[in-house]
């Protein structure tokens, strides 16, 4: 992530536990009406300490910058993963010029797609490159960052999220885009989101690698903060076609007495979702939680990261899945 474009001046479960593994306990407040959507989610619990031993293991190849060798790793770590567990595995391969020295940096943003036959589906995303440096470091900007929220955060609640797919009773087909150059940044006014739009112009000019309609994407960005607190962003509520989105997804979130999710705006946020949007038709939201004072800085390592929080925002997620309309 990227940049705010406006700033307008720890929560716990109500009717639900966590418990020492960082799965939601079931709720027994729901009622007899509710319990056919609920009863999905908790078949098998999502495991947030799972989700949180992915972050670690993204963060421990080191900085994942777009074209770099630490990026080349975590791909082949994820095509396995992804496949291992069933998902259809594609690179969408592409290049650009380094923004500095203008050498050429291959790109690749990648696809995982379940239930392939099926033409009408929803997007789970995120990006995976790191910030090239901690620009905002107090100490030494051009030191080493993991991107453990910014980055491992997102792909690592996909990397659990793959698990329960293939069981999951979902009408539409989902698919998984990890976003590459996101933040390939060298100074501030240098160009966010390239794997996006490329992506999302792809998609709008009918050129990607498999058929899609896409009826819903939702974007996952900084979720990991152990301090959680995520707001409904503005642009997703703004966007007239999108705003039933975000609303829908904090209903779930409070009937899962997540309180985390907080039904207020706070943010206008530039990101991936921006693209998606804008460049290809595609409505899409994003879920983040930009209070996280480590952002950009040395500091966004995985202690300021938990499995608590990583199962609380993947379990609303996923019952978005068997909801969605």
């Amino acid at each position: 992530m990227k940049n705010v474009c406006w700033l307008i001046c720890s929560g716990v479960l109500a009717a639900f536990g966590l418990s020492c593994g960082g799965t939601i306990a079931e709720n027994p407040m729901i009622s007899a009406g509710e319990a056919s959507s609920v009863s999905v989610a908790h078949a098998k619990p999502f495991d947030g300490e799972r989700a949180y031993g992915y972050l670690k293991q993204l963060c421990a190849i080191g900085p994942r910058p777009s074209g770099s060798p630490g990026m080349k790793a975590q791909q082949e770590l994820l095509e396995r993963h992804f496949t291992n567990l069933g998902g259809k595995v594609t690179l969408q391969r592409f290049e650009i010029l380094h923004p500095v020295d203008r050498s050429p940096v291959p790109l690749a943003n990648l696809i995982v797609e379940w239930f392939p036959d099926r033409t009408e589906r929803l997007m789970l995303c995120a990006h995976y490159d790191t910030l090239p440096y901690p620009m905002l470091d107090p100490v030494d900007p051009r030191g080493i960052f993991v991107g453990a929220n910014d980055g491992a955060s997102g792909v690592a609640i996909l990397m659990e999220m793959a698990h329960h797919i293939p069981n999951l009773p979902v009408r539409y087909g989902i698919d998984f885009v990890l976003f590459d150059a996101e933040e390939f940044i060298f100074r501030p006014t240098d160009r966010y989101f390239i794997g996006s739009e490329y992506f999302a112009r792809s998609y709008r000019e009918g050129r990607l690698p498999y058929q899609a309609k896409y009826r819903w994407a939702v974007l996952l960005d900084m979720v990991g903060d152990k301090d959680l607190d995520i707001y409904q962003e503005r642009n997703s509520m703004w966007w007239r076609e999108v705003r039933p989105l975000v609303e829908h997804i904090w209903s779930i979130a409070r009937r899962l007495g997540v309180r985390e999710f907080i039904p207020r705006q706070k943010y206008e946020i530039r990101d991936d979702h921006l693209m998606l949007r804008n460049e290809g038709g595609i409505p899409a939201c994003v879920i983040i939680d930009f209070d996280y004072p480590p952002w950009h800085t040395q500091g966004d390592t995985p202690d300021q990261c938990s499995a608590a929080s990583l199962a609380k925002v993947g379990t609303v997620v996923r019952q978005w899945l068997v909801e969605a309309k």
